[in-house]
Parts: structure tokens; C-alpha cells; sequence
């Protein structure tokens, strides 16, 4: 497999071309909806949420804490404010293209996978009307796109994307300057750049958690739609049941012997331990996590994560 393959890498053309298998796909609208009165029932929208649209007379069953006292004393009869919930609202995608997403056995490289999934949103994000940005890291940096509701800002999300896959260092060196988790920098980032009540998609194979990532998490997903999405290799999770086997990486084939039984057992516990991580980590973090395999198509799989309504998290 060469490093120009498609699967291994992915470049703009192919990523602009995604918008084709997004537009098959659906996230909800940015279209406001009015609102006569307000109840005890809590939105799934969260954040500012309402914007003042109109004041009419008052109505039995209106709440009194929507009376517009102005008015009302200036017209001698009771007037009610009405409110838009507002739909439309940033898209932030946070793109996980470190080290560890350097490999596959199946369908594509992880890194490719993750790129695909991270395009594919940002089209659905500007096809619903949404403002689209994201920050895409890898090991070694990390760049951001500001949300925008513009065909361009996509653009440079995804050219960013592409870029990124360049940060891989066989030597392990990082850049001067730059130290500690690029997940949780990119999460300490995110939040500094998040808007309240923005949707925040996470897209990594969260290989490198820290003790820091559930509450990094958590506090983005407090004010912020968030959805988790893992990118999975399935010989991460499961290893063949016999003979020797090859795994291109990025120094050159890696041999491993799948019918070695202290060899298996090591791994198992290896995979059992890190399941547990991940698992723990989104129990803690009250967030949802989806998978999705280097072996699926990521517009398929998302169309399964998605549902029938296109809603995500």
C-alpha cells in the first residue's frame, strides 16, 4: 500500500466531493420556530436559544413573566413578549489526526476515516445553515477554522484536514513550544472558542486519554450539543485466530504472530484495559460515544449513528 493510496491518504478533491454523499444525509434545519408561551419543560436546544420576535395582547395561559410591563402601562391592557428559538448555531468539529490514527488493516487508515466523517459533517453543517469551524490537531499542532456560514469556511476546514495528515513524525519529536495532550489542548481550545448552545462533534480513536480528557468533556457538553464519534480498527479490538501477519506503518511492516498464546493474552488485556479507559472516560463525561470502523464507509455509518430524523448526540 503507498502513501498516495486513497486509503492512506485523502486529499481536497475527495473531500469537497463528500458534499455529493452529504446531501443524501440530514441535520436538523436552522428555521425558527415561534414561541407563544414558556413552561417548565426543558429544551433539548440549550444555550442563548430565544430571540425576541414580537409583543401582541395578552392571551389566557401566557406566562406572566413574558408581560411586557412597557407596553402594558403605556396601552392600559396586559401585552406579552413572544420569542424565536433561534436554530441556527455553530458547528464545531474537533478533528483528532495524531499519531495513533497512522494506521489500518481494513478499508482505510483511521486518519483517513477521521477526515472523511469530519468532512462529511462540516457539509451537512452548511447545508442545514449552520455556521461551520473546527479545530483540527494532531501530535504536534493544531489549527482553527472560526465558525462561519460560508461555502469557504468549509473549504479551509477541509484543506486543513488534508494538511494536518503531514504532522506524522516517526521520530516522536514534537514541536518546540508544544507540550502535554492533543486532545485535551484541543478540548482547553475548544472551549475558549465555542459559542453556548453550539453543536460540538469530537472525532478521534481516543487512544490517548488522560485523567484530565472526562472533565475537559464534560465541562465543553455543559453549555454545547456534544456528540463523540471513535474511530475504531478492528485488529485494535480483535486479533485474527492464527498465522503471521503484517500491519503497514509508518517505519516500514510490523510482524506480529496471532497464534502465539502469551502474545494473544497480552493483548486481550491490553484491549480490556483500554475499553474499560474509554468507557469510564464518557461515563464520567455523561457524554455518548459512537464507533465507527475503518472497515465501513463513513457515510453509511453516520447514516446509522444519524437515525431516520439526521439527528446526532
Amino acid at each position: 500500500m503507498s502513501d498516495t493510496s486513497p486509503l492512506v491518504r485523502i486529499d481536497l478533491p475527495e473531500l469537497i466531493r463528500l458534499q455529493a454523499d452529504a446531501r443524501a444525509l440530514r441535520l436538523p434545519g436552522s428555521r425558527p420556530v415561534a414561541v407563544r408561551k414558556a413552561g417548565v419543560a426543558r429544551s433539548t436546544q440549550k444555550g442563548r436559544g430565544m430571540a425576541f420576535a414580537e409583543v401582541r395582547q395578552y392571551q389566557p395561559g401566557d406566562d406572566i413573566r413574558s408581560i411586557d410591563w412597557r407596553v402594558t402601562a403605556r396601552r392600559q391592557t396586559p401585552h406579552t413578549k413572544l420569542y424565536e428559538e433561534e436554530r441556527e448555531r455553530p458547528l464545531l468539529l474537533i478533528c483528532d489526526l495524531g499519531d495513533s490514527l497512522y494506521f489500518g488493516s481494513e478499508g482505510a487508515y483511521k486518519r483517513v476515516r477521521a477526515a472523511q466523517t469530519a468532512g462529511l459533517i462540516a457539509w451537512l453543517g452548511l447545508f442545514a445553515g449552520d455556521q461551520v469551524g473546527g479545530i483540527v490537531f494532531s501530535d504536534h499542532q493544531y489549527e482553527i477554522v472560526r465558525p462561519a456560514r460560508r461555502r469557504r469556511a468549509v473549504v479551509r476546514l477541509l484543506d486543513s484536514l488534508v494538511q494536518r495528515q503531514d504532522d506524522h513524525r516517526p521520530d516522536g519529536t514534537v514541536d518546540a513550544g508544544r507540550r502535554g495532550n492533543g486532545l485535551d489542548e484541543a478540548l482547553r481550545e475548544a472551549r475558549r472558542i465555542a459559542h453556548t448552545g453550539s453543536r460540538v462533534f469530537i472525532i478521534s480513536d481516543f487512544i490517548n486519554l488522560t485523567p484530565e480528557t472526562p472533565g475537559l468533556i464534560a465541562q465543553l457538553a455543559r453549555h454545547n450539543t456534544l456528540s463523540a464519534l471513535r474511530i475504531v480498527d478492528p485488529l485494535e479490538q480483535h486479533l485474527p485466530d492464527r498465522g503471521r501477519f503484517a500491519i503497514a506503518g509508518p517505519d516500514g511492516p510490523l510482524w506480529f504472530d496471532a497464534g502465539n498464546y502469551a502474545f494473544r493474552k497480552a493483548f486481550e488485556a491490553k484491549v480490556a484495559e483500554h475499553e474499560h479507559q474509554v468507557e469510564r472516560c464518557f461515563s464520567l463525561a455523561g457524554v455518548g460515544v459512537s464507533s465507527i470502523y475503518t472497515g465501513q464507509q463513513p457515510a453509511q455509518a453516520l447514516k446509522a449513528i444519524l437515525g431516520p430524523r439526521g439527528r446526532l448526540g
